[in-house]
């Protein structure tokens, strides 16, 4: 990766200064390798999270306070309690308490509501058998309330029993009656001052209700990524398009000085699995930026404008950490076109109010800031037309799937930390890929690893990754035995496939048949193309709904019978006569028009065609009328070629499964030889 100089800041302009700032010299700002100031906010915001500074201690106040009201409440028992060390006894009014008021023992009483305290002349125990209770002359009772209290009061004057009443609504204690008014109080009152104090510290308001409107992007610091553009393989026009990027966030000033402006957003769209992710880290990585990550659908809460709040600290947090890069991945979570969306959930929900605040950061950027947005998304054409105008995503790269020399370089990638043994021809490799993406083909390099370990091998072998290959695109091997009418049957069936690929001249290569049952299928047969495909004629097409029409023909032909096996084969040629006349404007009676919706849309989305019923029926009418033809050819073509179906059939029953040489060669067929290519053929799969 290319180095450029640190960039020097210009000297500022001397300002008058108080003495006290003259004596303190203000400590310089920290900066990075590349120059660019790294100082974050007052508040910690622009500050990766392992160097920030821990948070004060918020419960350091609370358990002061429940200390200091501790404190109190034991101050408050040792004044007001009892100077007597004796205990009073609890005993019962009748007859204990008034044996003893008749034998002239009790001295004086406290009457507060029916409840009496009072003393005894001489110390008694109570219960009388308990010898471990303790004597006292303190005594509790309480007057039942149907009690004759005149009979209960001449006694006592008859005894001369000091009789004393005590106010019922007055407490005892000033401290306990101050405790009970003002405490409540005090304490409401110290609990929100808690809370408005975390509030305070933690940046946001009203405690932890502030942390839904900090942004929940994943800051990586820019010494840890250790993407660059060498980890990204078979992508190349993508990377092209984005080292300008990496250019003016190393050295901007060679762009401003010539009135240039950096492109505010970047849009990746492909199929998933491309590496669009990957690409995104890469820049940051070549670029030495801050990486802010996040995904769409985090900035959705159930409370309306907490999307729009953590737009507002993402954005802010990126140009504090300037030069900085902030990744949004799936941007059609909130992006998604908001035409006809009113009338549905009205206009303002949460995710629109989400969408405007990306559309007003974005077009507040200065030109001079050092800060790029990377949106990617996997459906471009429903995003809304405000995110994709000049100034917001200016540039839209296109991330598609690798051609055969792209994925053999990401095959060498994914292989570096991977001992190869010396039988393994990654071109050859990545020729019997074709479709496969990046996510795929490091999926297949982590499957041959793991199956060349249970097979205990020390280097990973071309027989692995063979058998890796069949188990991602067959499925695993089912441990089922099949009875022999059904092993016959599927044997016939794929043989049928098998057979209907290689006598049409536009079909794609039969490269493997087996009836091993893999998957949800009882029977496989693999067919691939030798190069790479872009696009399709109706000749081709049409010879992939002849090979899907194969196997249940061979069992019309064989049984004149037919069998729920060919429930996946009647869905694919389904779909693709479909497309042919609806999409694709392949029917002389329809002619070149749109009359299907494409992948992903729907009559309230932009884009969907809308037809009538009368039209529909058309399609359903020349749909079934192509199928028809082509499944009347391959049953005809069956028949005529029955004998090379049973010698298929035959072989295939003893061995299970045949590459391409033994099936070509049980069936009679003489294998096409591809036109000349530049590089090596094409290998075929190991028997499983």
């Amino acid at each position: 990766m290319r180095q450029n100089e640190p960039v020097s800041d210009p000297t500022p302009a001397a300002t008058p200064t108080s003495a006290a700032e003259k004596a303190v010299p203000p400590s310089p700002m920290p900066r990075d390798k590349q120059g660019w100031r790294v100082a974050p906010a007052p508040d910690g915001r622009g500050m990766p999270e392992e160097h920030k500074p821990p948070p004060p201690h918020r419960w350091r106040g609370l358990w002061i306070f429940f200390v200091v009201l501790l404190a109190i409440n034991w101050l408050s028992v040792l004044v007001f309690q009892p100077s007597s060390t004796q205990p009073r006894v609890r005993v019962p009014f009748s007859p204990y308490f008034l044996n003893q008021l008749q034998a002239g023992q009790v001295t004086s009483i406290s009457a507060t509501s029916g409840a009496i305290n009072g003393t005894f002349k001489a110390k008694v125990r109570y219960p009388v058998d308990d010898q471990n209770a303790t004597p006292t002359t303190l005594f509790a009772t309480q007057v039942p309330s149907f009690w004759n209290t005149n009979a209960l009061t001449t006694e006592l004057e008859s005894q001369h029993v000091q009789v004393n009443a005590n106010n019922p609504n007055k407490s005892t204690s000033p401290l306990v009656e101050l405790l009970l008014g003002f405490g409540p109080t005090l304490l409401l009152f110290g609990v929100i001052y808690y809370f408005a104090r975390r509030a305070v510290t933690s940046g946001g308001g009203l405690g932890g209700l502030g942390q839904f409107g900090r942004s929940q992007a994943r800051r990586v610091d820019p010494e840890k990524i250790r993407v660059t553009f060498d980890d990204v393989a078979g992508i190349d026009e993508a990377k092209g398009e984005l080292t300008e990027i990496v250019d003016f966030l190393k050295t901007p000033d060679r762009y401003q000085k010539l009135g240039g402006r950096m492109p505010h957003g970047v849009l990746l769209f492909g199929p998933p699995g491309t590496g669009k992710t990957l690409l995104a880290r890469a820049v940051a990585g070549e670029a030495h930026a801050a990486f802010f990550s996040i995904a769409a659908s985090e900035f959705i809460e159930a409370i309306v404008g907490v999307g729009a709040a953590r737009v507002r600290d993402l954005f802010a947090k990126a140009k504090e950490a300037a030069p900085a890069i902030i990744f949004i991945d799936e941007l059609d979570a909130i992006g998604r076109s908001r035409q006809g969306s009113a009338a549905i959930s009205g206009a303002n929900d949460e995710r629109e109010q989400t969408l405007d605040q990306i559309l007003t950061e974005m077009d507040g950027f200065d030109s001079t800031e050092a800060v790029v947005v990377l949106g990617a998304t996997n459906r471009p054409e429903i995003l809304d037309q405000a995110l994709l105008r000049p100034g917001r995503f200016d540039r839209r790269v296109a991330v598609q799937p690798p051609d055969r020399a792209g994925r053999r370089k990401i095959l060498e990638v994914h292989t570096r930390s991977i001992p190869l043994a010396a039988d393994v021809d990654l071109g050859a490799l990545a020729s019997t890929t074709p479709g496969m993406v990046g996510a795929d083909l490091a999926n297949l390099c982590n499957e041959a690893a793991l199956l060349a370990a249970r097979r205990e091998h020390d280097k990973v072998q071309m027989a692995d990754f063979t058998d890796s290959l069949e188990k991602i695109l067959l499925g695993a091997p089912r441990g089922i035995l099949l009875s022999k009418e059904d092993r016959e049957r599927t044997a016939y069936h794929e043989s049928g496939h098998a057979l209907v690929g290689m006598l049409t001249p536009d079909a794609d290569p039969v490269r493997k048949v087996s009836i091993i049952p893999r998957g949800q299928a009882l029977g496989v047969t693999l067919s691939t193309p030798d190069a790479d495909r872009v696009s399709y004629s109706r000749e081709e097409l049409e010879a992939k709904i002849k090979v899907s029409l194969g196997g249940r023909a061979a069992e019309e032909v064989i049984y004149d019978r037919i069998t729920t096996g060919a429930e996946s084969d009647i869905q694919q040629l389904t779909q693709i006569a479909r497309q042919m006349i609806g999409r694709w404007g392949m029917s002389k009676k329809l002619g070149p028009l749109t009359l299907l919706p494409s992948d992903g849309q729907g009559p309230l989305l932009p884009g969907a065609s809308e037809t009538s019923p009368q039209t529909q029926w058309l399609v359903d009418q020349e749909v079934q009328q192509l199928v028809d033809s082509l499944h009347d050819e391959v049953v005809g073509l069956l028949r005529t070629h029955r004998g090379q179906l049973e010698s298929l059939t035959q072989a295939l029953l003893v061995a299970e499964t045949l590459d391409a040489p033994a099936a070509y060669a049980a069936a009679g067929v003489s294998m096409r030889v591809p036109a000349a290519e530049s590089e090596a053929p094409t290998p075929t799969p190991a028997p499983a």
